[in-house]
């Protein structure tokens, strides 16, 4: 009796066991997400929160591997491996995006938003939502917008309060002919590099400046070679969660809404994540001595009548959208 009651609560446990096993979630899903800032910069934080949300909302069928500091290769790069299904998910500047989708190049105009409150509402709008079609056909599926804040001008000869300041300046641009274009008609001289490059480039004297927002302007180290800071917020340019169309052809409606909804919640969690951390790097930046100045907002508008050539140029197929954009 004592021998039968004892293989019973043996075969009692490994019935629990089993049953706990097959309970337990499987991965089916193990996707590669690529991001070249550091581990501990705003838009990685937040590619490391879509990577939590969508394991949570998916009870861990979908894991997404967060791979950065560039080690998949520069922005270009991974948006052409993303459209061929090499990587699944990335988040992108929409400059490099704009070769494809003219559309984008309305976002990245000089002095379009008033401030970060006019360019949230304009993105998620009718507007953003126009803007999301324009990707169809084009190997990749839009996810969320995120923010890299407003670029300003830094440089080693002198602040910029006025345009003249910015007269034989030589500025590293993107490889972008807008930006190009924006900075000859500062009066400046602009220097398409990679952003590897601007350390160095500083370093040596090769440029005089550059431009971008205050978090990368810290943790590239370019204060090192640049002492002076300005806040003009020439450009806000918007960056984007991207996933494959390869990647996104293999999820069902459910995965597929799964990821949207996370991307979403991550973006809110990026902006926020930017805001703290923008703050506490201005601080730091002043502790170690480097001059930060505010453009005037007469100075600004200035800058920006200068610019209006840019729009016809650029944007000529897209006016009415600008027109509507002001408004907002």
């Amino acid at each position: 009796m004592k021998r039968k009651l004892i293989w019973l609560l043996i075969i009692t446990v490994v019935i629990i066991n089993t049953s706990c096993v097959r309970k337990k979630p499987t991965t089916e899903y193990v996707f590669t997400y690529a991001e070249n800032h550091p581990k501990d910069y705003p838009t990685t934080l937040g590619a490391f929160e879509f990577a939590r949300l969508v394991e949570e909302k998916s009870n861990g069928r979908i894991a997404i591997e967060v791979v950065y500091d560039g080690k998949l290769g520069d922005e270009l790069s991974v948006i052409k491996q993303l459209k061929f299904g090499g990587i699944d998910f990335t988040r992108a500047s929409i400059s490099p995006l704009s070769n494809d989708i003219a559309i984008l190049n309305v976002l990245q105009m000089p002095y379009l938003y008033r401030d970060e409150e006019h360019m949230w509402n304009v993105l998620y709008s009718e507007i953003g939502d126009e803007i999301l079609a324009q990707f169809e056909g084009s190997g990749i599926e839009p996810l969320s917008f995120y923010t890299a804040g407003a670029r300003n001008f830094y440089n080693n000869v002198r602040p910029i309060e006025d345009i003249s300041d910015l007269s034989g300046l030589k500025i590293r641009v993107q490889q972008s002919d807008l930006m190009k274009d924006m900075i000859r008609a500062l009066g400046a001289e602009p220097v398409a590099q990679e952003y590897s490059l601007v350390y160095g480039s500083l370093e040596r004297g090769v440029i005089d400046g550059a431009e971008n927002n205050i978090p990368s302007y810290i943790s590239a180290m370019h204060y090192q070679y640049a002492k002076y800071y300005t806040k003009d917020e020439h450009t806000r340019v918007p960056e984007m969660q991207l996933c494959s169309d390869v990647t996104w052809s293999k999820l069902s409606e459910k995965d597929r809404a799964i990821i949207k909804e996370a991307a979403i919640e991550s973006s809110i969690y990026e902006r926020e994540i930017w805001a703290k951390q923008e703050k506490i790097y201005e601080k730091e930046l002043v502790d170690k001595g480097i001059e930060i100045n505010t453009l005037s907002g007469e100075e600004r508008a200035n800058f920006k009548k200068i610019l209006e050539p840019l729009y016809e140029k650029y944007c000529k197929d897209y006016m009415d959208l600008i027109n509507i954009i002001n408004e907002k």
